[in-house]
C-alpha cells in the first residue's frame, strides 16, 4: 500500500500544551491533522499554527467521554482529511485530591477522559487502520502511572492506558498496527503550571525543584514528548509496539 494516502492523524487534546506541540510536529512530518479538543474554537491557534507553516489541518470538537460525540468527530475527519490511521490519545484532565477527600464524581471524570475517551477514540479510528493495513496509536500515560501522592485517579487511568496499549498491539499487530504508550514527566505546560499554584509554590521555584531532581538538570517541554511521538508514529518505528516510554530525563521503572 501507499502510505502517503494513510497519513491522517487525530490528535486529542490538542489545543493547547502537548496535544499542540504534537499536532504541529505532525504536520511537519506531512501528517493531516485533525486537531481535537473540548471546544472547536479553542483549537483555532493550533490550526491557523498548521496552516501557516503550510500544513494540513481541521478544528474538530469533540467530547472524548462521549461515544456519539467520538463517532461523529472521527467521521468528519475521515470525510474531509481522509481515514485517520495515527490516533494520538492524549486529551486529559486532573482533579487531585488525597483519597479519602476524593468525590467519586472527581474519579469518574478522570476516568472517563483519560480511559474510556482512549478506548472510545481508538475504537472508532481502528477500522481505517484495520483497512490500510497500516496505523500507529499513542497513548499519552505519565510518570505518574508508577504513583504519586494525591493523584489515585490520574495515576489509576495513567496505569490503565499502558495495559490498553499492550493489549492494543496483540489485537492490532497483525493488521501492520503498532500501540505505545508514553510516559511524560515534569513538562511545563498549564497543567503543571495549576500543580505549583494547588500547593502553594511560585512556578519558577516549581521548576527549579523539579529540574534538580531530573538527571539530565532540566525539565521536560511538550517539544520533548512530540519528537517522541513523531519517532513512534514513522515508518522506522514499524517493530516497535506495545512499549511504554518514559519522557522524562532519567531512568524510571
Amino acid at each position: 500500500m501507499s502510505t502517503e494516502n494513510a497519513k491522517v492523524a487525530v490528535v486529542s487534546g490538542a489545543a493547547r500544551g502537548i496535544g499542540a506541540a504534537i499536532a504541529l510536529r505532525l504536520a511537519a512530518d506531512g501528517l493531516a491533522v485533525g486537531v481535537l479538543d473540548l471546544d472547536e474554537g479553542a483549537c483555532a491557534g493550533t490550526v491557523d499554527a498548521i496552516t501557516a507553516a503550510g500544513g494540513s489541518a481541521i478544528a474538530v470538537g469533540a467530547d472524548v467521554s462521549d461515544e456519539a460525540s467520538v463517532d461523529a468527530a472521527v467521521t468528519r475527519i475521515a470525510e474531509e482529511l481522509g481515514g485517520p490511521t495515527v490516533v494520538i490519545n492524549n486529551a486529559g484532565i486532573t482533579r487531585d485530591n488525597l483519597l479519602f477527600k476524593m468525590p467519586v464524581s472527581e474519579w469518574d471524570a478522570v476516568m472517563n477522559v483519560h480511559l474510556r475517551g482512549a478506548f472510545l477514540l481508538t475504537k472508532a479510528a481502528q477500522k481505517y487502520m484495520v483497512e490500510q493495513k497500516w496505523g500507529r496509536v499513542v497513548n499519552m500515560s505519565s510518570v505518574s502511572a508508577l504513583g504519586n501522592r494525591g493523584q489515585v485517579n490520574y495515576s489509576a487511568a495513567k496505569a490503565g492506558l499502558q495495559g490498553f496499549t499492550k493489549t492494543l498491539a496483540f489485537e492490532l499487530g497483525k493488521f501492520g498496527v503498532t500501540a505505545n504508550a508514553i510516559g511524560p514527566g515534569f513538562i511545563v505546560t498549564d497543567m503543571t503550571k495549576a500543580t505549583a499554584e494547588r500547593v502553594g509554590v511560585p512556578f519558577d521555584d516549581f521548576v527549579k525543584g523539579a529540574a534538580a531532581q531530573t538527571p539530565v538538570g532540566r525539565v521536560g517541554y511538550p517539544e520533548d514528548i512530540a519528537h517522541t511521538v513523531s519517532f513512534l508514529v514513522s515508518e522506522g518505528a514499524g517493530f516497535v509496539s506495545g512499549q511504554v516510554i518514559y519522557v522524562a530525563g532519567g531512568p524510571r521503572d
